[in-house]
């Protein structure tokens, strides 16, 4: 028991700076929280209950608009190498998971899904509605894996 609740304080931990950015008047005076990556390549898995998955793609979708149209070079490298792949099979409990496969990753470039879409749609009424779509459609996000790539096949 004590070993559950460990993951899931560690899993809420994890997930707080996603939800909080720009919400309330103590995350409103703070700069926001960039995700950043070291490795080469990412995998960053989500899970998603089942009658959720309209509203993570229409999330993705969000996502996807706001880095074609953000006005910083380094977001086109992002979107050039950013897909995200949802497994075929649920998992146990009926949810299910979204991987998204970062190669390259673009050295210090924000990949916190809240701050890219923000930054390119400012209408704080549609930053809540993304928000809240946002953070109903997640159960959790599972794990990131980041690292050197250690082998190309294509090569």
């Amino acid at each position: 028991m004590r070993r559950l609740s460990g993951l899931l304080v560690a899993g809420a931990l994890m997930l707080l700076p996603a939800f909080s950015h720009g919400h309330g008047t103590a995350f409103a005076q703070q700069a926001p929280q960039k995700t950043t990556f070291t490795g080469d390549m990412v995998l960053w898995a989500f899970n998603v209950p089942a009658d959720k998955a309209t509203e993570y793609e229409a999330v993705m979708t969000k996502l996807k608009e706001a880095l074609t149209k953000s006005e910083r070079p380094d977001a086109k490298q992002q979107l050039a190498g950013w897909k995200v792949m949802k497994n075929a099979m649920p998992q146990p409990d009926g949810t299910l998971v979204y991987v998204h496969v970062i190669n390259p990753v673009v050295k210090d470039a924000d990949y916190s899904i809240t701050n890219i879409v923000y930054e390119v749609f400012k209408d704080p009424a549609e930053q809540k509605t993304f928000y809240d779509q946002y953070r109903g459609a997640i159960k959790a996000a599972l794990f990131i894996i980041e690292g050197p790539l250690t082998a190309d096949f294509s090569k």
